[in-house]
């Protein structure tokens, strides 16, 4: 290349580590790429080290791991019912609470997950108040559980019990025929999810619990169910993401609910309310995206030598992830403080640090891994400009193995999005797990103060690198 052609035009620069410098650049007008990386710490040195080592079970390690993405890819996720948590749930009996996130119990609690269990259990009638509720759970008296240990999944603090109606999303490929659950989204404002526990939460609550959630299992049944995989695809091309940014599906859903929901509505008056509540919250779609996510994983779940990332969830304190052939374990690590914008009133000070089951969404390939359809989300969570947007992705894209060609994106010549976050190349790179997510008030009852942009801890998948090559004799 001339000098010539190298000077010519307006510089291209590539920054590598410190942010500062780019955004610097940036200012002057040019064209920068902002590239996270930073070398390894003494500290991972073994890690790195057993990474190597791991080289002589490659081959069948890529087996499992093309086994695990098959499965991923060939997942038939359909909306099916909506029932209470309790009928469909095994094992969710009196004084059960499911959360999100790995698990806990309530002398490490954050807040907001506090604030979401008392209100729980005054919601079940297990105590006549939020007082006498936080006595109970200080108590004993009540059994916690994450989630994902029932085949479930929930937002933020996550909470499940018995009473609430849950999403059914069962998974239709062939040889799979698992079926995954969540609680429906509450709307916009003071909600469970974020630690709000008053009146107003509480008969929000009931009325999912004895309106909208029977009326809308009807209308599913009646529909026959509703098919997810095509609808994310037709999502990511009007420029959803699907964890922050959800406007797209959320209309697709009601507009293919909409004739059922007629039908089996009782009244107008029902009907009018529900397809408001719909219409009038743009995260509708993400508690059926989670469970979708998590009924495309769960079969990916225990292969052995398989190395692919099954899971991450966060509880307010820790961060967890499961992998494939490491099983039902957990590896955890103190969970990282999101880095977004705060909304009027608020900063940083105000916020509880990341929680929620819905990095889910990444683990199959969506929210922060699928920017690049939703530029207009990256300014919502404070991610810089649009057009960092596929900046986002293509990091990603360097701890996957793979794309997934029926989720395509407008904005990368359609190409898949980046699927199945393979635990070597995260630990090798060094790059963490990017994660859309909204904020949290660290008291319990404020709610959402913010949107941004979370990362995976790298101890949680030093850990796991650990373990998994143990599963394959590897002496650690």
């Amino acid at each position: 290349m001339s000098s010539n052609s190298l000077l010519g035009g307006a510089p291209r620069v590539v920054n590598i580590g410190l942010r500062g410098f780019a955004d610097e650049i940036a200012s002057q007008g040019a064209d920068v790429v902002q590239v996270d990386w930073r070398p390894p710490a003494p500290a991972r040195r073994a890690v790195l080290e057993l990474l190597a080592r791991l080289g002589a079970r490659e081959a069948a390690i890529a087996r499992a791991n093309d086994e695990g993405l098959r499965r991923m890819q060939s997942a038939n996720p359909v909306l099916v019912d909506v029932q209470p948590a309790g009928k469909v749930i095994a094992g969710l009996g009196e004084r059960v609470l499911l959360h999100a996130g790995p698990p806990i119990g309530w002398e490490r609690m954050c807040g907001p997950m506090r604030g979401a269990v008392a209100g729980a259990i005054v919601f079940e009638g297990w105590a006549s108040d939020l007082a006498a509720a936080e006595r109970l759970a200080a108590s004993g008296g009540v059994t916690f559980h994450p989630n994902h240990y029932f085949d479930a999944v929930g937002p933020m603090t996550g909470i499940t019990t018995r009473s609430m109606p849950v999403l059914v999303v069962e998974n239709r490929a062939p040889g799979a025929g698992n079926r995954a659950y969540c609680m429906i989204n509450e709307g916009l404002g003071k909600v469970m999810r974020f630690g709000a526990n008053d009146e107003e939460v509480l008969a929000r609550l009931a009325w999912l619990r004895d309106v909208f959630g029977p009326l809308l299992g009807a209308a599913l049944r009646a529909a026959g169910g509703l098919e997810l995989v095509p609808l994310v695809a037709r999502g990511l091309a009007m420029g959803d993401e699907m964890h922050q940014r959800n406007v797209a599906c959320s209309a697709l859903t009601l507009r293919a609910m909409a004739p059922h929901l007629a039908q089996a509505a009782g009244d107008t008056e029902t009907l009018s309310k529900c397809l408001a509540f719909i219409a009038g919250n743009e995260q509708f779609f993400l508690n059926i995206g989670m469970v979708m996510g998590k009924s495309i994983m769960d079969p990916v779940r225990g292969l052995e030598a398989c190395s692919l990332v099954a899971a991450m969830c966060r509880n307010g304190t820790d961060f967890g992830v499961r992998v494939s052939g490491t099983g039902d374990a957990w590896f955890t690590a103190p969970v990282e403080m999101p880095q977004g914008l705060y909304f009027p009133g608020y900063s940083e000070a105000d916020a509880n640090p990341d929680m929620g089951d819905s990095a889910i969404m990444e683990t199959i390939g969506l929210g922060a891994f699928a920017m690049a359809s939703a530029p207009a989300v990256v300014g919502f969570v404070g991610a810089g400009r649009a057009s960092d947007a596929v900046a986002f992705t293509r990091a990603m894209g360097q701890i996957t193995l793979a794309r997934n060609p029926r989720w395509t994106m407008p904005a990368l010549d359609f190409q898949g999005v980046p699927a199945g976050i393979d635990l070597r190349r995260v630990v090798e790179s060094g790059i963490q797990p990017a994660i859309n997510t909204g904020i949290a008030h660290r008291r319990a009852g404020v709610g959402q103060v913010g949107a941004g942009v979370a990362r995976a801890p790298l101890g949680c998948f030093d850990a796991a690198l650990v373990a998994f090559a143990r599963s394959l004799g590897i002496e650690t």
